[in-house]
């Protein structure tokens, strides 16, 4: 064990579990990890192997005897019949049968309904009655003549969640640990290596977590595809839930104005919405203009009645398009459905996690040392939603009086969250409270900076704040710094429906960029080249005849081997030379499959589409299914051919495995095969360049 493990061992006795267990009790039980660590901090929460062994064998025979996997439901309800009694594991939700005056589960796994609920039960545990709880329960079969009566009997019921904790405890032992240990741990219990992740994206993880311990905090992540955005609301927490953002209406998510029932709002302190971002989503415009109230007011109204309500509110989604090229053409919150592009409803979002600055899942990142067991860090998270941090800044820095109340509220529940989170025993130092404080400001600057684009009745704001000895220091966004001449645009005139950059867009971190050269002309023209012949890359061959393309088709056969795939990336990198940084190239490749290692082939491609999407290649690709294509060349639709004798397999054998060898680093240090290449000039005709948009 590491020194941090051993730490944590010590200070948190029977409340941390190695995090690599879970994958290995999982096996093919399709539950959230809080139902998994659960039961592996009834028996491993250890540092003793041997322990951990026998507690991971008494984990998989539970789940092996217990768990009701959809395709046994009647096996195991045979057993129940059989035995007369059975403990399963389900998920279970209950309902009030009017008819009846009864309360009636239905476990979700097993396929029974109308199993009788106490009153009780129903009381202690409510959310039972709004999408389901995971929960162990005893079940009894007892035949009746009578067909309205169920033979199924609920004996017992425990929801899967920790009973009790101390916090004090909690709080004590936090002070045993740096910031920084403190910090690693907390990346641990979330399920990563902290040793993966910078300080920046470390609290950006932990970011995530805010909505747990904050009351009616409403945060906002969209990003490329794979990074996790919805994982920590799925898996993390019973208090927590994940819905997807096509499936939410008003009587779900509030209150069903026929039954008087109150929605996820009412039982959860936390939910999610998944898959938020996609233009042709249908919405409700009654839904978001409920939302907007609810998100400013905490309450909604049900006819003459207003409720009031404690969730927070979640919003993750995909975005198709690089920052550069967002920003240029629209804005941060392009991806959103026509109804929640909203001016008024975003001023609701108190932060903004910028997803493309979090990494895309990889294995490695995830880790094998010891972290909370996930359900107590829950419950924690839980019960600090009832005190307020909101204030320690204010002994060192004061917010620029140019914030509106808005904006201080989002700051405010931010810094108020993060605190609670890294320091709940206080006593953060004046610079580690600034960091927080500027990581807070940077994030709901993110949120008014891109409504200031969609809506010119907002006003300019100074995102600033001032120390002690009264020195403004003034906060700016990551992407604000990288991108200065397309984050600061102005509304276009009416009619030409764009955003054009401010004078100054040619500037970037303080200096005038040099005066472009001119283009050089571009030829027609017929290469030979010969075998071992060096110097030649796919940037000095065909960089100046794919500059300003929008579209690029390529045609190969051979893009089959690892070493053809690998020179079918370095060409995408020529291309992402020789683009600008805001502008996107959609690339085609036409190939053939490999009859023998297919699924290889696919799995390059997934990953190559998956990398190049975040630098503004959209990748896709056909297999030609008669496997007759014998031509190999580069169209572009700005009016060019490149015909390839050899297509792209134009280098001799190289060390690929070698980290030190420039020829595996550098194509101009390669010996190159004997080949030809022929540029020609033709008509643009871009609707025909890209022949379909089909994935394989």
């Amino acid at each position: 064990m590491s020194t941090l493990d051993q730490k944590i061992n010590e200070h948190f006795p029977g409340l941390v579990v190695r995090k690599d267990l879970v994958k290995t009790v999982k096996g093919n039980a399709i539950v959230p990890s809080y139902v998994l660590e659960y039961l592996l901090g009834q028996y491993c929460a250890t540092n003793d192997e041997a322990t951990i062994q026998t507690g991971i064998e008494t984990v998989k025979e539970i789940l092996a005897k217990h768990y009701v996997h959809r395709n046994e439901a009647g096996l195991v309800r045979s057993n129940i019949k059989e035995k007369g009694r059975y403990k399963v594991i389900d998920k279970i939700s209950v309902a009030l049968n009017e008819k009846t005056d009864a309360y009636e589960a239905q476990f979700s796994n097993l396929g029974i309904k109308k199993v009788l609920v106490d009153s009780g039960t129903v009381k202690a545990h409510p959310k039972l009655l709004v999408s389901g709880v995971w929960c162990i329960a005893d079940i009894e079969y007892v035949f009746s003549e009578d067909q309205n009566v169920s033979p199924w009997i609920l004996s017992t019921l425990k929801p899967i969640q920790l009973s009790h904790f101390d916090y004090d405890a909690y709080v004590a032992a936090r002070q045993q640990f740096s910031t920084d240990e403190w910090i690693d741990l907390l990346i641990q219990s979330i399920g990563f290596n902290p040793e993966m992740f910078g300080k920046r994206s470390k609290l950006l993880q932990l970011l995530r977590l805010v909505p747990f311990c904050e009351r009616n905090y409403n945060l906002i992540e969209l990003g490329p595809k794979g990074t996790g955005k919805s994982h920590v609301y799925s898996e993390f927490s019973p208090h927590g839930i994940l819905v997807s953002g096509g499936e939410v209406t008003v009587p779900k998510l509030f209150v069903n104005n026929s039954s008087g029932k109150i929605g996820l709002v009412g039982y959860w302190d936390c939910v999610a919405f998944d898959e938020f971002a996609g233009k042709q989503k249908r919405v409700d415009k009654a839904l978001v203009d409920i939302m907007k109230n609810y998100m400013a007011n905490k309450s909604f109204s049900r006819g003459v009645e207003t409720l009031g309500a404690e969730a927070s509110m979640v919003f993750v989604g995909n975005t198709r398009h690089t920052v550069p090229y967002m920003l240029k053409h629209s804005d941060l919150f392009d991806e959103l459905p026509d109804k929640f592009y909203d001016s008024a409803f975003l001023d609701r979002i108190h932060f903004y996690i910028p997803g493309w600055e979090v990494d895309i899942i990889r294995g490695e990142m995830f880790s094998g040392g010891y972290g909370f067991v996930v359900d107590y860090l829950a419950e924690i998270l839980r019960s600090m939603r009832n005190y307020d941090y909101s204030d320690q800044y204010r002994e060192y820095f004061t917010l620029s009086s140019d914030i509106s109340t808005r904006d201080r509220d989002g700051i405010n529940k931010t810094f108020s969250g993060l605190m609670k989170i890294l320091f709940p025993q206080g006593g953060a130092t004046r610079d580690e409270v600034e960091e927080v404080l500027r990581f807070a400001i940077e994030g709901r600057k993110r949120v008014k900076d891109q409504l200031q684009r969609i809506d010119t009745t907002y006003g300019e704001v100074r995102f600033s704040y001032q120390d002690q000895e009264g020195q403004e220091i003034l906060v700016t966004t990551l992407e604000e710094e990288e991108y200065p001449g397309y984050y600061h645009q102005t509304v276009s005139t009416p009619g030409d429906g764009g955003l054009e950059p401010e004078p100054a867009a040619d500037v970037k971190g303080g200096e005038a960029k040099e005066p472009r050269a001119s283009e050089p002309v571009l030829d027609e023209k017929h290469l030979t080249f010969q075998e071992n012949q060096k110097g030649i890359s796919f940037d000095g061959l065909f960089g100046a005849y794919l500059k300003g393309a929008s579209k690029i088709t390529v045609t190969d056969p051979y893009i089959r081997l690892f070493y053809q795939v690998r020179n079918f990336m370095e060409f995408l990198e020529a291309i992402v030379k020789n683009k600008a940084e805001e502008d996107e190239v959609a690339v085609h490749l036409v190939t053939v499959r490999d009859e023998f290692k297919g699924d290889l082939q696919d799995e390059s491609f997934e990953k190559i589409q998956e990398s190049a999407r975040t630098v503004g290649i959209d990748f896709t690709w056909e297999f030609d299914e008669s496997g007759t294509i014998h031509a190999r060349h580069i169209v572009t639709d700005h009016g060019w051919k490149i015909s390839l004798d050899r297509g792209l397999d134009i280098f001799q054998h190289y060390e690929m495995n070698e980290a030190f060898a420039f020829a595996n680093r550098l194509q101009q240090f390669r010996s190159s095969k004997a080949f030809e290449v022929t540029f020609i000039s033709r008509p643009c005709k871009s609707k025909n360049m890209i022949q379909g948009n089909k994935l394989a």
